[in-house]
């Protein structure tokens, strides 16, 4: 059996492997963009989203408590004989309109009707 070599045959001598791609740094690049200013990791923006998070929910608790932390008192008012819910809507919330005062003292007193009963105390809300 024959064997054909191509190009040239040396005794003992190994073939190098084929070389790999290597990678160069190429100066001014996307690198440089970044080299002096500030880089966020993913755990740094989740640290970010928390505190802002965290930040929004203490406003929305703290506009919920009027801010400031000092809660008004309550107004009451006591049913008199022959008084209406309407009556006592029309006199107690005067920026409201009737049905929508009527509506507003039922769901601060949990009313399930709109009547009212003689001495009854009233919680009248904050218009």
């Amino acid at each position: 059996m024959s064997a054909i070599a191509w190009g040239p045959a040396e005794v003992g001598h190994v073939p190098a492997p084929p070389s790999r791609p290597r990678l160069t740094l190429i100066e001014g690049g996307a690198a440089a963009e970044h080299a002096g200013g500030l880089r966020l990791t993913g755990p740094g923006r989740l640290a970010i989203l928390l505190l802002l998070a965290l930040a929004v929910a203490a406003v929305v608790v703290l506009s919920g408590t009027g801010g400031a932390g000092a809660a008004e008192a309550e107004r009451t008012v006591t049913v008199r004989p022959g008084q209406t819910l309407s009556e006592i809507a029309a006199a107690e919330l005067p920026g409201l309109s009737i049905s929508e005062g009527i509506v507003a003292l039922q769901l601060a007193n949990s009313l399930n009707t709109a009547q009212v009963s003689a001495g009854q105390e009233l919680v009248v809300p904050r218009s």
